[in-house]
C-alpha cells in the first residue's frame, strides 16, 4: 500500500496542506495515514474539515435569509477550526509516539486518552468517543482471554468450580452408563467446560458492549437534538435581532428621506429663483450676441465676397498658365513620340536584318548537315550493298557447290541403277540357259522381261527424273511466293544467273541442268529482294 501511494502522482495530503491549491485537484481530502488515524480516533470525518464558503451555504439554504446563513457560516467555521485543532493535536501525539519507538504506546494511547477525555468532558459524551472506549475495552480484555486459553490442566484442577463440575459429570456418566471415565476424557471435558465458560463470558461482554453502544447512541441523539434546539433558538434570536435592526434601519431611513425631501424642496425653490434671474441675464446676453453676430456676419460676408473675387481672378490666371503648359507638354510629347517611333523603327529594321542573317546562317548550316547526313547515308548504303553482294556471291557459291554434290550423287545413283539393271538382265539370260526345276520361274521372268524390256530402264530412270523435275518446280514456287524485285536488281541477277548456268553446265552435265537452273533462280530471287531493299533505302 505504501509503495502504491509513493508511486501515485497525487500529493500527500495531511492536516497541514489539505487546503492548498494542489490539494483541490485531488479527489481525496486526506491521504496521510497519521492524519486519517487522528480523525478516526476523534470520530471526525475528513470532509468536515474542508472550508465551506458563504456562497455555498447560500446556495444550499436558498429559502433562509442572508443574516441567518451568515450566522450558520460563522458557527460552522468555529466548529471546523476547533475540530481541526483537535485533529492536529492528536496527530502530534501519534507522531511523538512513533518517534519514541514504543510499540505498546499506541495501545495505551488508544485506551487512556479517550478515558481522560470522558473524565474531563462534563457535557454529554459523543457516540464516537464511546465507540473508541468500547474498542479499547475489548482490546484490554483480549490478554485475559489469551491467559485463559494458555492454562494447563494442573491450573484447571485448582479451580474449585471446574473440579466440582468434572466430579458431577463423571458421577452422572457412571450412573447412566456404568463406565469409568479415563484421565484423558477428564482432561477433554475440563477443556470443553473452560471453553464453554469463555464463550459465555465473551457473550456477556459483547452484550454489555452493545448496551453501552446503544446508550451512547441514545445520548448522542439527545445531545444532537439539544444542540439542534440550541442552534435553532440561537438562530431564532439572531433572526429576531436581525428583524429588529432591519426595522430600526427602515425607520431611520424613512426619517432621513423625509428630512432630505424637505431640504430638496427648499433647494428647489431657491434654484427656481436663481434660474429665473439667470434666464433673464442669458436672454439679455443672447440678444446682444445676436446683434453682434449679425453685424459680424455682414462684415464677414463682404469680406468673403471680396476674397471670392480675388480667388476667381487667381484661378483664371492659373488656368491660363496650365493651358499654356499643357500645350507645351503636348508638343514635347509629339516630338518625343516621333523620335521614339523613328528609333523603334530603326531598332526593328536592325533586328529584322539580324534575324534574316541568322536565318540564312541556320539554313546554310541545316543544308550542310543534311548534305553530310546524305553522304554518310549514301556511303553506309553502299557498304550495305557491297556487303549484300558479297553475301549473295558466297550464297551462290555454296548453292552451286551443293548442286554439284547433289548432281554427283544422282549420277552415282544412275550408274548404280544401270549396273543393277544389267545384272538383272544378265541373271535372266543365265536363268534361261540353265535347265531344271527353276525353269518355269525363269521362263516367267524372261517372259515379263520380253513383254516389257524398257520397263526396268524406265523404273531405274524414274527417281532421278522425278528429282530433276521436282527441283525446278520448287524453285519456281519459292520465287512466286517471294514476289518480284526491282528491274535493275533483276538484270544484275539474270546476268549472274547466266554465269552460274554456264558454270553448272560445264560441271554438272546435261542431267543436272534443271536442278542448277532452279537453285540459281532461287538465289537470284533472294539477291533481287536484297537489291530492292537497298534501292528503297537510297
Amino acid at each position: 500500500m505504501a509503495d502504491r501511494r509513493s508511486t501515485s502522482p497525487e500529493p500527500r495530503l495531511d492536516l497541514i496542506n489539505f487546503a492548498s491549491v494542489d490539494a483541490q485537484r485531488s479527489p481525496y481530502v486526506l491521504t496521510s495515514p497519521r492524519s486519517l488515524q487522528s480523525c478516526a480516533r476523534l470520530g471526525a470525518k475528513p470532509v468536515a474539515l474542508l472550508i465551506k464558503s458563504l456562497n455555498e451555504l447560500i446556495a444550499e439554504q436558498r429559502d433562509a435569509p442572508f443574516e441567518a446563513v451568515r450566522v450558520m457560516h460563522e458557527s460552522y467555521e468555529k466548529e471546523r477550526k476547533k475540530l481541526l485543532r483537535m485533529c492536529r493535536e492528536e496527530r502530534g501525539k501519534i507522531v511523538q509516539a512513533t518517534e519514541d519507538g514504543c510499540p505498546g504506546s499506541k495501545a495505551s494511547d488508544l485506551q487512556v486518552e479517550p478515558e481522560t477525555k470522558l473524565k474531563d468532558h462534563h457535557g454529554p459524551i459523543p457516540y464516537a468517543d464511546l465507540c473508541i472506549k468500547g474498542k479499547s475495552v475489548s482490546r484490554s480484555s483480549c490478554p485475559d482471554r489469551s491467559t485463559v486459553c494458555s492454562f494447563s490442566l494442573g491450573d484447571l484442577r485448582h479451580s474449585i468450580a471446574t473440579e466440582m463440575k468434572l466430579e458431577r459429570l463423571t458421577k452422572d456418566i457412571r450412573k447412566e452408563m456404568c463406565v469409568t471415565v479415563s484421565e484423558r476424557d477428564r482432561k477433554i471435558a475440563a477443556l470443553m467446560l473452560v471453553k464453554h465458560q469463555e464463550e459465555q463470558e465473551s457473550l456477556k461482554h459483547r452484550q454489555q458492549e452493545e448496551e453501552e453502544r446503544q446508550e451512547a447512541r441514545r445520548q448522542e441523539v439527545v445531545m444532537r437534538a439539544q444542540a439542534e434546539k440550541k442552534r435553532r433558538k440561537k438562530l431564532k434570536q439572531s433572526m429576531q435581532h436581525w428583524h429588529e435592526e432591519l426595522e430600526a434601519r427602515r425607520r431611520l431611513r424613512e426619517q432621513q428621506e423625509k428630512e432630505k425631501s424637505g431640504q430638496l424642496e427648499q433647494e428647489v425653490l431657491l434654484q427656481e429663483d436663481r434660474w429665473k434671474r439667470l434666464k433673464e441675464e442669458v436672454e439679455e446676453q443672447r440678444r446682444e450676441k445676436i446683434e453682434a453676430a449679425q453685424k459680424e456676419a455682414e462684415e464677414r460676408k463682404h469680406y468673403q465676397e471680396k476674397l471670392l473675387r480675388e480667388k476667381e481672378e487667381v484661378k483664371e490666371r492659373e488656368r491660363e498658365k496650365e493651358r499654356h503648359l499643357v500645350e507645351e507638354r503636348e508638343q514635347k510629347a509629339r516630338r518625343r513620340k516621333v523620335v521614339q517611333e523613328r528609333k523603334e523603327k530603326k531598332r526593328l529594321e536592325e533586328e529584322n536584318r539580324r534575324e534574316l542573317l541568322r536565318h540564312i546562317l541556320l539554313k546554310q548550316k541545316v543544308e550542310q548537315q543534311v548534305e553530310e547526313e546524305g553522304v554518310k547515308m549514301r556511303s553506309m548504303l553502299e557498304k550495305k550493298l557491297q556487303h549484300s553482294c558479297e553475301k549473295h556471291a558466297q550464297a551462290v557459291e555454296a548453292r552451286l557447290k551443293e548442286l554439284q554434290e547433289r548432281a554427283a550423287r544422282e549420277e552415282e545413283q544412275i550408274q548404280r541403277a544401270r549396273l543393277r539393271a544389267e545384272l538383272q538382265s544378265f541373271q535372266q539370260l543365265t536363268a534361261q540357259t540353265d535347265p531344271g526345276p527353276a525353269e518355269p520361274e525363269a521362263h516367267g521372268e524372261s517372259r515379263t522381261a520380253r513383254l516389257d524390256p524398257a520397263q526396268g530402264q524406265r523404273s531405274a530412270d524414274t527417281p532421278t527424273q522425278q528429282t530433276q523435275a521436282a527441283l525446278p518446280s520448287e524453285a519456281q514456287r519459292e520465287a512466286a511466293e517471294r514476289g518480284g524485285g526491282h528491274e535493275e536488281g533483276q538484270r544484275e541477277l539474270h546476268h549472274h544467273e547466266g554465269v552460274e548456268e554456264g558454270e553448272t553446265a560445264e560441271t554438272a552435265g546435261a542431267d543436272t541442268g534443271g536442278s542448277a537452273q532452279a537453285g540459281s533462280g532461287l538465289l537470284s530471287h533472294e539477291g533481287e529482294s536484297e537489291a530492292a531493299d537497298a534501292q528503297s533505302n537510297l
